[in-house]
């Protein structure tokens, strides 16, 4: 099993409807390609305050190694960069093998 998480910084223009668009989108991809097993999305809420302005997680859990290979070029996660990218201020990508 392999661990894709995103925290992710939005523009300040932004709007609730382009971040629930994309929340769907990411929430759909279990359903479309084959390998991505699980979807979490999250909004900081942590006490600390050392979120660093990252205000949102995304948690994929793919099944595999061919699984994560199946999604990067896959042409449903090029329409859900194509949602992402106009809207996106900064990202960190952070995968690991469980």
């Amino acid at each position: 099993m392999i661990r894709h998480i995103l925290l992710i910084q939005f523009k300040a223009d932004a709007t609730p409807r382009q971040i629930e668009e994309l929340k769907q989108s990411f929430l759909s991809m279990p359903d479309l390609i084959e390998g991505v097993e699980h979807v979490e999305w999250g909004i900081n809420d942590s006490p600390e305050g050392k979120n660093k302005n990252y205000t949102h997680c995304v948690m994929m859990t793919f099944t595999d190694e061919a699984g994560r290979e199946r999604y990067l070029p896959h042409p449903n996660h090029d329409g859900l960069k194509d949602i992402f990218r106009p809207i996106l201020e900064d990202i960190i990508v952070f995968d690991f093998t469980v």
